[in-house]
């Protein structure tokens, strides 16, 4: 997979409503919109089902911890920001969104704007990122 091929099939998710552990294009989440855009080209990552709409306690990054370990994801530092890559978001104290990063802008499916978006990564969105994450496999 390239990440052009990653960023081609989250971006045909834009529009698509947002839905608490939704995986389809009738609704997605966050977690959704990555699961989507991997099972899109082949991969599919181990999926995580009963979480609450705001995650605690460490669940995304165990599950993303998870993936490296399987060594399906590589942890890359914070500020390695290429496209491609997925990122971990805090708005609180945890990390509870995810988006993936498509050069200055992010794709994500966004609770608050209700639906899957792309936008600017300007510096607040850049400031909530706590975690860089790549697919193994992705090619440029």
């Amino acid at each position: 997979m390239t990440v052009d091929d990653l960023l081609t099939s989250a971006r045909a998710a834009i529009g698509t409503p947002f839905r608490h552990q939704g995986r389809t294009l009738r609704g997605m989440d966050c977690v959704g919109l990555l699961i989507h855009a991997c099972a899109e080209n082949g991969v599919v990552p181990r999926d995580v089902e009963g979480y609450p709409p705001r995650p605690s306690h460490g669940l995304l990054e165990a599950t993303f911890d998870a993936h490296v370990e399987s060594g399906m994801l590589l942890r890359l530092p914070v500020h390695d920001l290429r496209p491609g890559n997925f990122l971990m978001m805090r708005f609180g104290r945890e990390p509870q969104h995810l988006a993936i990063c498509a050069g200055d802008t992010i794709i994500h499916s966004y609770m608050d704007v209700g639906k899957v978006c792309e936008h600017r990564l300007d510096a607040r969105w850049r400031s909530r990122i706590i975690r860089v994450y790549r697919l193994a496999e992705l090619n440029e």
